[in-house]
């Protein structure tokens, strides 16, 4: 079972974090605030849900660090960056670094809420988009290499007599890898096996990896 979907508070003002907990609980978000980033990244893990909201200048680790520190260490987390400073070489540079909105404080509480119900959905997406790879990936690793030769070369339109005679093996056994390979990757027919495929590769492109 996932966490919950929680809002994380991480300002050094108690006022603001008391505000904004009163605000979001008010409207039927679950709450967790912290005083500094150390704290928060003390208790928090890569398995949480919900988004972050952090004021920019804390002591210790800042909001951009924070943010950074995130990106780096795989926390899937939405960031709502607040401060009490125009300042907007910061502003652009915490965006640039995937942070959905910089607002500055005093902000409307509308619009921080409404700010907040994006980032929830964001994480769900982004955490449904990752328990599918997961899932695809599992289902991958199943195969022998032998069935993940067949099974590229099938997917990009070569026929079982082409197949064979370019891994130098019998039509017939092609025929098996390729019927016990789609029986591993839980696929119906050449169309879903297309489909399987590009979406591991375009995960791989969007990780960075080869």
């Amino acid at each position: 079972m996932s966490a919950p979907a929680r809002v994380f508070i991480i300002d050094d003002d108690d006022a603001v974090r008391s505000g904004l907990r009163l605000l979001l609980e008010s409207a039927g978000f679950e709450v967790e605030d912290h005083s500094t980033a150390d704290a928060f990244l003390a208790r928090c893990s890569p398995g949480a849900r919900g988004c972050v909201i952090s004021d920019i200048q804390m002591p210790g680790l800042d909001g951009l660090q924070l943010q950074a520190h995130l990106e780096r260490c795989g926390f899937g987390l939405p960031v709502i960056m607040l401060s009490g400073h125009a300042d907007v070489p910061v502003a652009v540079q915490s965006l640039k670094a995937g942070a959905i909105d910089f607002l500055q404080k005093p902000f409307d509480p509308e619009q921080l809420l409404a700010q907040v119900r994006v980032a929830i959905a964001l994480d769900a997406q982004w955490h449904a988009a990752s328990a599918r790879a997961a899932h695809r990936d599992a289902l991958h690793a199943r195969l022998t290499p032998r069935e993940r030769d067949v099974l590229a070369r099938i997917a990009h339109g070569h026929s079982n007599k082409a197949v064979a005679a370019d891994l130098r093996i019998s039509e017939r056994t092609v025929e098996l890898h390729r019927a016990h390979g789609m029986k591993k990757l839980e696929l119906r027919n050449v169309a879903e096996l297309v489909l399987f495929l590009n979406a591991g590769d375009r995960g791989a492109r969007d990780s960075g990896g080869d």
